[in-house]
């Protein structure tokens, strides 16, 4: 779909059937040129922030490996930090190349459906390479964070509700096909048409874009420049198709199996609300999350989103030693089953066999846990060839493929059958308590 400026400084768009109009302003963000080149696009959306008395101050947050997060603030004397954070930005460039991997347009789409489900804050302006949304209050949790069950249960609380709420609207795969590198001779005779068709069909029966459909994208989009890179691509393919077969077409919670997922549910993507001076006893005990950035945001099954955010308990380190045991993690799926089922638009008519969905929810999220590790691996090794930022993405890849082969070793039996000691985070993973 073709998205054109307009003179007023706005965008207008239609993706199936919905307009959106979010403001437009010409400019980027530089990285050679930081504050300048920030504070011209703060001043854009906030013109009366030039005025003598402002206080502009630029907060780098170093929280994500993939894009650069400023939050701007406007100090005038005289202002609470309450004050000053009401009114507070957040200003995200998108990564160098991050157009292979991410659809800025369906991010922008997924903002919107959020924001009318109250879930997302106020997005106030996207920019040549990147957007501009009202600060979210609160503190953003560290790996240790997402380990405290008070922490976890707000979490599985509040992805309850997206999966719960938020509809999963159809479309297409995003893709930029002239960075695509399709290895084979078939493959490479695909027209427009027939790429698109391979994007979106790649997991039969399931409305597109999803989870599948994405890491499709991404295996197309690997590097092919050495035989050993087109041998990759062609191993990974093999693997996809495997786990499509396997995986896909599982009953599961939403329609088609799938729900609105977040897919990227790391720690610095969950926000801890702060609490009020009113709030009642009982209030000051529960913790309430809220979740920011959504460019990975897809339709996906819910055992991959719960797998993905429990892989995340290790954060960048991966450290598997800390990931959640059995009762942790039925904690939490126990946590996430009421939530989800007390706020379905259209409550089933009958009653719900709370245990048995506990029970079919854990024994998903064990067949999905290798899957987040197949998806990160993939989207790191093409980083590794894109990304400015400094982060060994090579390694990370190595790490989070690990993970799968693993899983599958554990799987097939192949592991114990070869005599093999079990891996750190499979034996993690079968601990109790």
């Amino acid at each position: 779909m073709a998205v054109g400026g307009q003179a007023d400084g706005h965008h207008n768009g239609e993706a199936n059937g919905t307009a959106h109009r979010i403001r437009y302003i010409p400019l980027s963000y530089s990285s050679s040129e930081d504050n300048e080149s920030a504070l011209r696009l703060v001043l854009a959306i906030r013109p009366e922030w030039a005025e003598p008395d402002a206080n502009i101050e630029f907060v780098r947050f170093t929280d994500g490996i993939t894009n650069t997060l400023l939050k701007a603030v406007n100090k005038k004397t005289g202002l609470s930090k309450d004050e000053v954070d009401k009114e507070a930005i957040l200003l995200r460039a998108y990564g160098h190349g991050t157009d292979l991997i991410i659809d800025r347009l369906r991010e922008t789409q997924n903002h919107e459906l959020l924001m009318k489900n109250g879930l997302a804050p106020e997005l106030l302006a996207r920019f040549e390479n990147g957007m501009m949304y009202r600060f979210i209050q609160g503190s953003v949790t560290q790996p240790e964070d997402l380990r405290k069950p008070t922490i976890y249960k707000a979490v599985a609380r509040r992805l309850a509700q997206w999966h719960a709420v938020v509809p999963c609207i159809p479309g297409r795969t995003g893709h930029s096909r002239k960075n695509s590198r399709i290895e084979g001779d078939d493959a490479s005779t695909l027209g427009d048409a027939e790429f698109q068709q391979a994007l979106d069909h790649v997991a039969p029966g399931k409305p597109s874009p999803n989870v599948w459909t994405v890491m499709q994208k991404w295996i197309f989009a690997l590097p092919t420049d050495t035989e050993a890179q087109r041998a990759r691509q062609a191993e990974l393919q093999r693997e996809l198709i495997k786990c499509v077969a396997e995986l896909s077409q599982r009953p599961g919670l939403g329609q088609h199996g799938l729900v609105f997922a977040h897919c990227d549910l790391l720690s610095g993507n969950v926000i801890v609300v702060p609490k009020s001076p009113l709030s009642t006893t009982a209030d000051k005990t529960t913790e309430t999350v809220n979740f920011i950035d959504y460019e990975y945001a897809a339709p996906s099954p819910a055992a991959f989103d719960l797998a993905n955010h429990f892989a995340e308990w290790g954060g960048f380190d991966c450290d598997h030693g800390v990931l959640p045991t059995r009762v942790q993690r039925r904690e939490f799926i126990t946590e996430y089953i009421r939530a989800y089922f007390s706020q379905l638009p259209d409550p089933p008519a009958t009653p719900v066999d709370e245990t048995a969905e506990i029970n079919k929810l854990v024994a998903e999220v064990d067949l999905f846990r290798g899957l987040p590790g197949f998806y990160w691996g993939i989207w790191a090794l093409i980083q590794a060839t894109i990304s400015t930022i400094d982060f060994d993405y090579a390694n990370y890849a190595e790490v989070r493929l690990g993970e799968y082969w693993a899983w599958r070793a554990e799987s097939s039996g192949a592991r114990e059958r070869e005599g093999r000691e079990m891996p750190l985070r499979e034996r993690r993973w079968a601990q109790e308590e």
